[in-house]
Formats: structure tokens, C-alpha cells, sequence
């Protein structure tokens, strides 16, 4: 039994998320360029909104409907009608490739943590980095443990680090990770 997520700061929020792996991996995708917690709360937010959370009933929304129901505040997103467009083509894309499952993408075949990773960032919005890092929370807090896990999520997948949503169980390790961001981005601001 993995331990319930703590990654939105909101119960309700990091309960579905904690029950519901496409929630999970729209949270992800939403995870950028706002801050984390915020993009961990969008699912749920579409959740209240859609009277439940389904992959499928995202995936068949009207596009106009389903970008204004993103949008409207407090929206998903800083970019919500965007998001509704990605949030709506990963749902269609593991309709089409793993027939609605999201846990097939880390299940199918027993794929090792180099094969997980691969199928990561075959999903839309989900680049190396974010495919890494999602890799690391699956790991860390999930315990999907394909063989060489750590190793494909890269330093992700430190034990004990305070990098990246991964490392986040609490509030203060919230904090922590929080430090480490801007630590990283300060030291590549002195070295341009």
C-alpha cells in the first residue's frame, strides 16, 4: 500500500490524485509554468466541475465547452484554455494506446524503467524532464519499481533528494524543493 499523496495541499485534491492515475498524470502535465501545488488542484477542480472525474468523458468533451469549464475561476491552469487542449489530447492519447489505463503505460509487458520513461514522453506534454520526474514520483511514492527506475529518472531519482513534485510528501518538503528551485535558478542565472 503506498502512502497517500500530499502533492495539491488540499485533501480532496490529493485524494483523487492519490486514487485516480489519470488525475495523477493531468496533474503532471498541468505542473508547469504555475505553481505545483496549484496544477495538482486542477483535476479536482475539473472534477467539481464535471459532477466527477473521467478520462474518457474528458477525452469526448466538446473542445469549446470543455476549454471554457478550464478556464473559468479559478481556472486549472494560468493558461486554461491551453491546458484544456493538452489535458484533453493526453486523455485521448491512452484511450488510443492503452485502452483508457493510464497504469498500463508503467505495466504493459513488464517494461523495465527505461522502457516506463520512454512511453513518458511519448505522451503529450510530457517532455524529458517531466517524463523523468513523473518516472521519480512513481517510484518514490507509488512503488512502481520497474527495474532501473532510478537510473532512467536520473537525478530524480536520488534517494533523499529535494528536487522536483517527487519529492514532496509535506509542506515542509514542499518548502524544501521549493529552495532547491530557486537555488538551481539562481545558479544558472550567475553562470550566463
Amino acid at each position: 500500500m503506498t502512502r497517500p499523496l500530499c502533492l495539491a495541499q488540499e485533501t480532496e485534491a490529493d485524494d483523487l490524485l492519490s486514487t485516480d492515475d489519470f488525475a495523477l498524470l493531468l496533474g503532471m502535465l498541468l505542473d508547469q509554468q504555475y505553481p505545483m501545488e496549484h496544477a495538482f488542484r486542477g483535476p479536482r477542480k475539473l472534477a467539481e466541475r464535471m459532477g466527477g472525474f473521467d478520462l474518457r468523458r474528458i477525452a469526448d468533451a466538446d473542445p469549446a465547452e470543455f476549454e471554457e469549464l478550464a478556464a473559468t475561476p479559478p481556472a486549472i491552469h494560468r493558461y486554461g484554455r491551453s491546458m484544456a487542449r493538452r489535458a484533453q489530447a493526453l486523455a485521448q492519447y491512452v484511450i488510443e494506446h492503452y485502452d483508457g489505463d493510464p497504469t498500463r503505460i508503467w505495466t504493459d509487458g513488464d517494461p523495465d524503467g527505461k522502457e516506463v520513461l520512454r512511453r513518458l514522453q511519448d505522451l503529450p506534454g510530457f517532455g524529458a524532464q517531466k517524463a523523468k520526474i513523473f518516472l521519480a514520483l512513481l517510484g518514490k511514492q507509488r512503488g512502481v519499481e520497474p527495474a532501473g527506475w532510478r537510473r532512467a529518472a536520473g537525478s530524480y531519482g536520488d534517494d533523499g533528494s529535494r528536487r522536483s513534485v517527487a519529492d514532496v510528501v509535506d509542506a515542509d518538503t514542499l518548502a524544501e524543493v521549493r529552495e532547491f528551485k530557486k537555488q538551481a535558478k539562481a545558479a544558472a542565472k550567475k553562470a550566463t
